[in-house]
């Protein structure tokens, strides 16, 4: 949290000599209240904070679009299951027609729903970052897989890099409201898919301490990933006892098809102890009904045939129901991540998720503009907050991402860390209480005091445990700005992401394990590049 002093509007305008030395005091008390460090739990926001005060869609409508979701899977079903997914299923219950398509009966469904694993913690390698995935508790981060990152000098794209990544990373360790590190964008420098999948791995959890998500390519590509893994873990047993990396899975192909060998990758996944994303990513227009409510029912459907798919293999295992559903500009049929159709997809898609009682995920904070100007700021501010306030417990792709998922930006991900703050602020609320009433403070102030509440001890022990600063965004007088020399926003944020990258280099994973993963593997990121 900033502890930089922001002159309130008062300060701004002429006043008696006698008002400006009583609020001096008062002043300069707040300065020195935030000077001081908060402890974590009496911080204003935290990670995993409880929202749900939003809902979208009646108490009907959620039951309606549950019963249609399992009429989808008992009368459409699912083509293209892998051999080995349609015994696993058909094993449990499923039934695979004449057409291949597999079916699933409701009782299965709901079998199947009854020993899907709630209240899972996603763990970091810093068990500080843990996640709690449980109720309504929400949690902010990275997600996707952009190919281009964004020059805001240049005002250009280019082709993102693996140091793109692993800086991505290190900036995100520094980030107070960003509570996890998805992959964000592709290795485009790294032409191998196997070398790519391995060199994601490290760059992401070399880079930060915080849970990481990552992809594969091809399910061949598991056993050298999990070696690598296990390395990074100090073993096997360390790996299974606290696995800090979740496997983003796009196990569905919209509309209602299998992804042939993301599945095998999640079958060989589960087996190696990694907690799953059920990622289910229709387009609502294009790869899924243009009906809001319809593109929901289809998420839906399919990830519930996710958690039968799971849950069949390996009863309990760790999985995020990913109702991922996207928006097109019907116009265009082009993607609109950015969109108030986009923030009421992923709200409605989380109260599907407190519907059935699992740890639920999906995308917030896109942006369809392709630098982090106005529209940005109003298209990622909009989804979050409605994410948050809806109680999604994993908002991803909520910071940095622009261009409708295309490109990412170094200096979006520091400014989001701000915006996060004040959408986090959002969905903690307002708490009402005797004490926070103030009918007391109001006697004091108006019938004995100075007639203001500047300076008042009630004041002063809420300025922080309320209220959230932004560390980079501007709240002084026009005055004090141009005497600042006109600061702009994406300046300070360049500024403050050549501080992070100039000299931060997080050290959780020691030396020595740092020579073992190289001398076992090719890594691209040379030594000087990570700080050693």
């Amino acid at each position: 949290m900033d502890q930089t002093d922001t002159a309130p509007a008062s300060d701004a305008v002429d006043e008696p000599a006698t008002c400006r030395t009583r609020r001096a005091g008062g002043r300069a008390a707040r300065q020195a209240m935030r000077a001081a460090p908060l402890a974590d739990d009496v911080r204003p926001i935290r990670p995993g904070m409880s929202g749900g005060q939003y809902q979208p869609l009646t108490e009907s409508g959620v039951a309606r679009i549950h019963e249609a979701a399992l009429t989808a899977l008992e009368e459409i079903g699912l083509a293209d299951a892998p051999p080995s997914g349609v015994a696993i299923l058909t094993n449990a219950g499923a039934v695979q027609g004449a057409d291949g398509r597999i079916r699933f009966p409701r009782a299965l469904v709901e079998d199947m729903l009854a020993v899907a694993a709630r209240d899972i913690t996603l763990c970091g390698q810093d068990p500080r970052h843990d996640l709690l995935l449980s109720g309504t508790r929400v949690h902010y981060g990275t997600a996707g897989a952009a190919v281009h990152m964004v020059d805001v000098g240049g005002r250009v794209y280019r082709d993102s890099t693996v140091q793109d990544l692993y800086d991505a990373a290190r900036i995100t360790e520094t980030l107070d409201n960003v509570h996890f590190f998805q992959r964000p964008m592709v290795c485009r420098d790294i032409a191998d898919n196997l070398e790519m999948d391995l060199n994601t791995i490290y760059a992401c959890a070399r880079g930060t301490s915080k849970h990481v998500g990552v992809s594969f390519t091809e399910a061949s590509h598991i056993p050298p990933a999990m070696e690598l893994i296990h390395l990074l873990a100090g073993g096997e047993d360390r790996w299974r006892a606290r696995p800090f990396i979740s496997n983003s899975n796009c196990f569905v192909v919209p509309p209602m098809k299998f992804a042939t060998e993301s599945c095998l990758v999640m079958e060989a996944l589960i087996r190696a102890g990694m907690p799953i994303l059920l990622l289910s990513a229709g387009q609502a227009g294009a790869t899924a009904p243009a009906s809001i409510a319809g593109a929901i029912v289809q998420a839906v459907a399919e990830c519930l045939a996710g958690v039968v798919y799971v849950n069949a293999i390996a009863p309990g295992h760790p999985a995020v129901f990913g109702t991922w559903p996207f928006v097109s500009d019907l116009r265009t049929g082009a993607m609109s991540g950015g969109s108030g159709e986009q923030a009421l997809l992923t709200a409605g898609c989380a109260q599907m998720h407190r519907f059935y009682g699992l740890p639920g995920g999906s995308a917030a904070g896109i942006a369809d503009a392709k630098l982090p100007d106005m529209q940005a700021g109003w298209e990622q501010m909009c989804s979050n907050v409605m994410a948050g306030l809806a109680g999604l417990n994993m908002v991803y792709e909520a910071v940095g991402m622009h261009a409708s998922l295309l490109g990412f930006c170094h200096e979006s991900l520091i400014l989001g860390d701000d915006l996060l703050g004040q959408a986090q602020r959002c969905v903690r609320g307002i708490e009402v209480t005797e004490d926070a009433l103030s009918l007391d403070v109001m006697r004091s102030v108006c019938l004995e005091g100075p007639g203001h509440y500047l300076g008042h001890g009630q004041t002063l022990g809420l300025m922080q445990r309320d209220y959230v600063y932004p560390r980079l965004g501007d709240r002084t007088s026009p005055k004090e700005w141009v005497e600042k020399g006109r600061p702009d926003l994406v300046a300070r944020a360049v500024a403050r992401k050549h501080e992070i990258l100039g000299g931060y280099f997080p050290a959780h994973v020691p030396a020595e394990t740092d020579r073992a993963i190289r001398a076992r593997f090719r890594i691209h990121l040379p030594q000087q590049a990570v700080g050693l």
